[in-house]
């Protein structure tokens, strides 16, 4: 089980299985390593990485739709790297990490991206995410 440290000093505990579909997850989606250092400090919306705001702000690796880039975040709430943001009025579409992304993120910040993925990674990533029990 690998741990990681959160800002108010509690350390949580992840198992292996848990923070590797969690990194390949991130690694195969269609988003550059940008996004989630930004994210680490503050919330970002989904029109920020979707359509042509994605490429400028070098978020995403192509033009991706709002539909498929919520699609690709949302399954990275379910691996547990991300989080929507929370206003006084409900849920927004603004996305934040969490204590398994934060530590996710430190990992490979310097090294400029993600590496790149295999085949095997592609098709396990492929093969959790579409057939995927609902939560």
């Amino acid at each position: 089980m690998a741990s990681v440290e959160s800002p108010n000093l509690i350390s949580l505990q992840y198992p292996t299985h848990t923070e590797k579909r969690a990194e390949r997850a991130l690694y195969c989606s269609p988003f550059n390593l940008k996004l989630f250092v930004t994210m680490s400090s503050q919330s970002v919306g989904l029109k920020s990485i979707s359509s042509d705001a994605g490429l400028r702000n070098d978020y995403t690796v192509s033009l991706l739709s709002e539909l498929a880039a919520e699609d690709y975040l949302l399954w990275l709430i379910q691996v547990g790297v991300l989080r929507r943001e929370v206003d006084g009025q409900g849920i927004t579409d603004s996305f934040r990490l969490t204590p398994l992304g934060h530590q996710l993120v430190k990992k490979y910040t310097g090294n400029g991206n993600w590496p790149q993925p295999t085949i095997s990674d592609r098709l396990n990533n492929f093969i959790n995410r579409w057939f995927r029990l609902p939560v």
